[in-house]
């Protein structure tokens, strides 16, 4: 198995078979093996039973379940702890950032990085980004409290198109202690500590209207999270320590 692809997933109805069928025909056509691990995050929609149909004529793709609704990042945490992959990529459901972006994260791990995370904030010129205003805004000025309060490297903490190595993905996710938006901090804070190499990556994005972000809600709750994940993992030395 080359790469597991972790897709969080609630109340997807809409788009979650469009978003497989792009996904496993463009992964169909590599020259590696893969898997797509749907999670779902306790849907009260039709969801389950859309992967589920989709999962009987693909074998490659497999569902797992959260006992109930318990957020973004235990949804993917779920996901990871649970990959056979080499390389373990998550993505949105909404496939914002096309799955196709992955071989611009593969190009640097291929090159013994360890982890590869896309980037919504990083000029370049082949690189095509449709944000609204609103979420432009918002998203620089979590940016700037996520660089006071934790890590300072990153123009981007919060793309929802990550990859990782095996062995990274798995040490870091059996830490990870939030369940909600803000696990992607937590993530890379821990990473950064464990000196784990890192390199942050311009991808292509496009804002979905159907985004389940609420932007003051979830932009609270992130906050305050940001604010204890240094105490939380004061403990973490870097691996070669």
């Amino acid at each position: 198995m080359h790469l597991s692809v972790v897709i969080p997933a609630y109340n997807e109805e809409e788009r979650i078979l469009s978003t497989l069928e792009r996904t496993n025909k463009y992964l169909s056509e590599q020259d590696y093996d893969y898997e797509v691990l749907v999670v779902d995050d306790g849907s009260k929609d039709k969801t389950v039973e859309i992967v589920n149909n989709f999962s009987k004529e693909n074998p490659n793709v497999k569902l797992l379940k959260n006992p109930q609704n318990m957020g973004k990042g235990e949804a993917v945490k779920n996901g990871v702890l649970h990959s056979e992959g080499n390389i373990v990529l998550f993505s949105d459901a909404d496939l914002s950032t096309p799955i196709e972006e992955i071989e611009r994260l593969f190009k640097w791990l291929n090159q013994d990085y360890d982890i590869a995370i896309g980037s919504r904030n990083i000029h370049d010129p082949e690189i095509k980004v449709e944000a609204i205003l609103k979420r432009k805004l918002v998203g620089r000025v979590f940016n700037a409290i996520v660089q006071f309060f934790t890590i300072r490297q990153f123009q981007d903490t919060q793309c929802g198109f990550k990859a990782f190595k095996k062995d990274v993905a798995k040490e870091l996710f059996s830490r990870q202690k939030f369940t909600g938006f803000s696990f992607d901090v937590e993530i890379l804070y821990m990473a950064v500590k464990m000196n784990y190499k890192i390199k942050e990556v311009a991808v292509n994005w496009k804002h979905c209207d159907s985004s389940k972000v609420s932007i003051i809600k979830d932009s609270i709750k992130m906050f305050s999270d940001i604010t204890k994940i240094k105490k939380l993992h004061k403990d973490i030395k870097p691996l070669n320590s």
